[in-house]
Parts: C-alpha cells; structure tokens; sequence
C-alpha cells in the first residue's frame, strides 16, 4: 500500500515558477513508477510527466516538456515537480500518483496508476 500527499501548490503569474512536491509513505518506493497528472474545470485527467522507479527513465508530455522537471529522492520519499515559465494553460489540479514497476516501460495512462494523491490546486495568471 502506498499513500500519496502532494504540496507545493499555489497562485502564481505567467512565466514564474512553482516547485510541487509527492510524499509517499510504504516501504520500497524505489518499487513504484511515479507520475504526475492534472485536470483543468471541464477537462479530461491528463499525463503531465512520469519517473521510474529508480529515476532513470523520465518522460514528459509534449505541453510542458522543457518547461517541467521530475525528479525523485528516495532516501525522502519524495517526487518532485519543478515547473518554470508557467502559463496560464497550466492551470488545473495536480495529482501525483504511482503504480507497482512490475513490467518494462513507464506509463503515460491513468488507468495503469493505481495510488493516487488528494491533488493540489495549481492557478497561472495572465
């Protein structure tokens, strides 16, 4: 069992940046692949960046790559998501979530995370 709690949200301005960060309790978090979603009013959940297990892999969607770093600590526990030049598209909440690294590959889907965070609010102004 792994238990989630995101912080690190806010209020910002276009093109300031904000840091979130994943506290995961349980044992071998290096086991769980990590990623982060979010979901703007009236829109559909969607993959913001995932990390494996031990940090190798990191992917990124194409909406915020070069904008946005992953990183995980494991000796803390913890994931983070840096977020530079934010804009206002950013805007939605943000879920940190993970899925037991069994098979090769990281994925992108939401069906396949199966820990969820409670999320936290993430607003860019103009």
């Amino acid at each position: 069992q792994v238990q989630l709690v995101e912080s690190g949200g806010g209020s910002v301005q276009a093109g300031d940046s904000l840091s979130l960060s994943c506290a995961a309790s349980g044992r071998s978090f290096t086991w769980y692949n990590m990623g982060w979603f979010r979901q703007a009013p009236g829109k559909e959940r969607e993959f913001v960046g995932g990390i494996s297990g031990i940090g190798k892999d990191r992917y990124y969607s194409d909406s915020v790559k070069g904008r946005f770093t992953l990183s995980r600590d494991s000796a803390q526990n913890m994931v983070l998501l840096q977020m530079n030049s934010l804009k206002p598209e950013d805007t939605a909440v943000y879920y940190c979530a993970a899925y037991y690294s069994g098979s090769p590959g990281l994925s992108r889907s939401s069906d396949d995370y199966n820990y969820w965070g409670q999320g936290t609010q993430v607003t860019v102004s103009a």
